[in-house]
């Protein structure tokens, strides 16, 4: 087998739309990532465990959308003799340690909710409203950007699927 052949992976650049598609995740992911440290404050200041709980759950879409952004990245590196299929396992290793984030974060609001069970706090419901209608907004502007994209991507679409799930829960 000589290095002359290519397995008929891709080598790089991909799809015209491959750049656009990239600067349209990156920008999702900036847009969510910032609103994601402002729940977290705006939960914290409010005593609301809901926020907080969301402000985790949108660390996961960052990460996801900075994963898509990655994907888009890694996979301009042509294939070589070491790695004929290119970089693609390392979105599945990304994965996981996203997985393994979910996990942590769903037992940190259970031992947190189990807490509040015991000894309740104040919730400032004008607070979390306004902060709750701010991520509505925020997941609105992540699909516009997204929607704009490549939809026949992989990428693009798990990542547009998702936001859309955010949005309409």
């Amino acid at each position: 087998m000589g290095g002359g052949h290519d397995h008929g992976h891709p080598r790089g650049h991909g799809h015209p739309h491959s750049h656009g598609d990239e600067r349209r995740t990156l920008a999702a992911a900036v847009v969510v990532g910032a609103f994601m440290v402002v729940e977290a404050v705006g939960g914290w200041l409010a005593g609301s465990l809901a926020l907080l709980a969301d402000a985790g759950h949108m660390l996961t879409d960052t990460a996801a959308l900075a994963l898509a952004w990655f994907g888009f990245r890694i996979a301009r590196r042509p294939a070589d003799r070491a790695r004929t299929y290119g970089f693609g396992r390392v979105r599945v290793l990304v994965a996981f340690v996203n997985g393994l984030t979910l996990l942590a974060i769903c037992a940190w609001i259970v031992v947190e909710a189990l807490r509040r069970l015991t000894d309740p706090i104040e919730v400032l419901g004008g607070w979390m409203l306004a902060v709750a209608v701010a991520g509505l907004v925020v997941n609105v502007v992540a699909f516009a950007l997204l929607h704009g994209a490549d939809r026949d991507n992989l990428n693009i679409r798990g990542a547009l699927l998702h936001v859309l799930g955010d949005l309409l829960g």
